[in-house]
């Protein structure tokens, strides 16, 4: 089984709750680190504007490019589930690690933190929450529910099998676990 996300493009207004509860959740002090991130996109001209956001945590990939780049193994897939996420305790830091990993991911998700010495962070999709069988802290925050997560064949079957999104590529190469109704101009 693989889980991932579901994001509705159409109902997100980028009120950055799904931000704001991601980093209390997961103990990220104010700054650049962020594990969920939110994209705006404005385009045409008045009075045909369009205006878009696009949330983006880390995908949980089929095929996920930052595990093998990671040069300690720090960075790993859960085979019941598909979950990425980061054993901190084997992270080398930012100051000692080349940065493969981050550089690898064509979603910017794995993240150093700024302080000297930071370790490797990502959504992990809650992990503890999920094992608890709770949603992830960014679907449950969500006020206009423009979020849901659970295994991806059961949110293609409910929401549709759509993989384009404003502002988002679909990597071919990664094959990142998730569906959108996507929001067009």
């Amino acid at each position: 089984m693989q889980v991932g996300f579901y994001f509705d493009q159409t109902r997100c207004t980028g009120c950055g709750a799904c931000q704001v509860s991601c980093k209390d959740w997961n103990d990220i002090p104010a700054g650049p680190e962020k594990w969920m991130r939110l994209v705006y996109t404005e385009k045409g001209d008045f009075p045909n504007i369009f205006v878009s956001y696009l949330a983006v945590p880390c995908y949980h990939c089929l095929e996920p490019v930052c595990v093998p780049a990671c040069p300690t193994a720090a960075i790993r897939k859960r085979e019941e589930d598909g979950i990425v996420f980061v054993d901190r305790e084997a992270c080398l830091g930012n100051e000692k690690c080349d940065q493969k990993c981050q550089k690898a991911c064509p979603y910017d998700a794995p993240q150093f933190g700024p302080d000297p010495g930071s370790k490797m962070g990502k959504c992990d999709f809650c992990l503890e929450r999920w094992d608890q069988k709770k949603l992830p802290v960014c679907v449950e925050a969500c006020p206009t529910r423009a979020f849901d997560a659970g295994p991806l064949e059961e949110l293609k079957v409910r929401y549709g099998d759509i993989l384009k999104a404003e502002g988002f590529k679909y990597s071919t190469r990664t094959k990142p676990a998730i569906v959108f109704k996507p929001k067009i101009f």
